[in-house]
């Protein structure tokens, strides 16, 4: 299926949707201005090394995917507000006490805090992006538009750190709590807004249900009777698939249906392996880098976080007019191709060759810019419309891939030497590429058949 998306149908995004992508801005940026020196924080304050720190990290990582998708099916049978809203205030509770928090212990309780909020709080916010954009086209745009803005957020919010004396300082964490808090403030008008949005649609349709039917004067009271009693219940019916964002539920159901669906099954170890693979640039070249003794490091390091941002802000939507004429799958596939470029260029490339890395983290960044907003994009398409949080939960098991990329990225360091690390990887991107050639193979539930399954068992 290609896509047809255009800029004008930013017109119709609904109030609530550019209240997300504001508040991704500002919650994923002031994120930014303290999360990646946490690492520093901690050896600064308790001297524990590098390991340790991975160690408390990857833990809280790989806790948040697991409790993850659990909160995408829970928005699916309590609807999105109550979970977003719930997971929201632990966010913010977290990062205050993160502020505050004096010893190894309290970090690694409240650094899981942290993720665990943060794992429920991203599902439901993906499945309301759908729910809210009901049609395919307007719904991809909205979704890589959020993909932007997140990476905007990321890019200036180290420099916005900086700026502000902020970067590195434990109290910046009080930042990123008061930016979510105030998100969430701006969200609850919002959903207030579009409820009433939703409601004065329907008192529409049924207003103009109601004109129709007086204009039906020829007919015998009869078939007045059966177009009166037959076109409001249909109405009512459409109305409310298409309005609702509070879908309905059964977790045992749910767990049934994703059992079934081997498409997304083969989806979620694709994407695990192809998460492994691109988190290698954050975590096992750093240390490649580091101990090959590269010079002028920081310099370096900095400018490859630089380049990665800047690509995807500036191309990002270049790349989907581009290519909106080739299916998901197609684009996943470019995407895949350049990705493992990147792994090859870094493994060949003098470890004392600045440019050389720029340039490897440059195809790598064209890579991204097409395969994750597009991924994000796909879930939306196999995701059935009353299971769109557990999908998106589900897809969460994607970042099993990032949490495991340092202690994988690290061992293949230590036993095989920095340039094989990268040729595996390469070599694991073509297997991605396989498993997304035979999703067309596959087999997936009847969707149709389960819903109404599951309506006659929760009579």
């Amino acid at each position: 299926m290609e896509s047809k998306v255009s800029f004008n149908q930013l017109k119709q995004f609904p109030r609530l949707m550019w209240i997300v992508l504001f508040g991704d801005l500002i919650t994923r940026g002031s994120f930014y201005m303290v999360w990646p020196f946490l690492a520093v924080m901690l050896y600064k304050s308790f001297g524990i090394s590098a390991t340790q720190v991975g160690l408390i990290l990857s833990g809280a990582a790989v806790i948040s995917v697991f409790i993850g998708f659990f909160g995408g099916a829970l928005s699916d049978k309590f609807g999105r507000k109550i979970i977003m809203f719930s997971a929201g205030s632990l966010y913010v509770i977290s990062f205050v006490l993160l502020a505050n928090v004096e010893t190894v212990t309290g970090y690694v309780i409240v650094i899981a805090l942290c993720s665990i909020s943060k794992a429920i709080w991203d599902p439901p916010t993906q499945a309301l992006v759908s729910d809210i954009l009901p049609d395919v086209q307007v719904r991809e745009l909205g979704l890589q538009a959020r993909y932007f803005v997140i990476n905007v957020g990321c890019a200036i919010g180290p420099m916005a750190g900086v700026y502000i004396g902020i970067t590195g300082q434990q109290s910046g964490f009080l930042v990123t709590a008061g930016a979510f808090a105030l998100w969430m403030l701006l969200l609850a008008y919002g959903m207030r807004h579009f409820t009433r949005y939703q409601a004065n649609q329907k008192a529409n349709q049924q207003a103009n249900l109601q004109a129709r039917q007086s204009e039906i004067v020829a007919k015998d009271e009869r078939e007045v009777q059966q177009e009166s009693n037959q076109q409001p219940q249909n109405a009512k019916s459409k109305a409310t698939q298409k309005a609702s964002y509070k879908p309905k539920s059964n977790m045992l159901d749910t767990l049934k249906i994703l059992a079934k669906d081997r498409v997304l099954q083969c989806l979620i170890v694709a994407n695990i392996i192809c998460k492994f693979v691109y988190a290698q640039m954050d975590s096992t070249l750093i240390q490649y880098l580091t101990r090959a003794d590269v010079p002028e490091l920081m310099k370096l390091i900095s400018s490859m976080i630089f380049a990665n941002a800047a690509v995807i802000v500036c191309l990002q939507f270049v790349l989907l007019k581009m290519m909106a004429r080739l299916s998901l799958t197609s684009r996943i596939q470019v995407g895949l191709v350049l990705l493992a470029l990147a792994q090859v260029w870094m493994a060949i490339n003098p470890v004392t060759a600045f440019w050389g890395w720029i340039g490897a983290v440059v195809i790598l960044s064209i890579g991204e810019a097409i395969l994750f907003p597009t991924m994000n994009v796909h879930i939306d398409r196999l995701a059935p419309t009353h299971l769109r949080g557990a999908y998106f939960g589900a897809a969460s098991f994607y970042y099993i891939g990032f949490a495991l990329a340092p202690l994988g990225g690290g061992a293949m360091l230590d036993f095989l030497g920095g340039a094989w690390v990268f040729v595996i990887a390469a070599l694991l991107v073509l297997l991605v590429m396989y498993l997304y050639s035979i999703l067309d193979t596959l087999t997936r539930p009847n969707f149709a058949k389960a819903e109404k399954a599951s309506s006659r068992a929760r009579r």
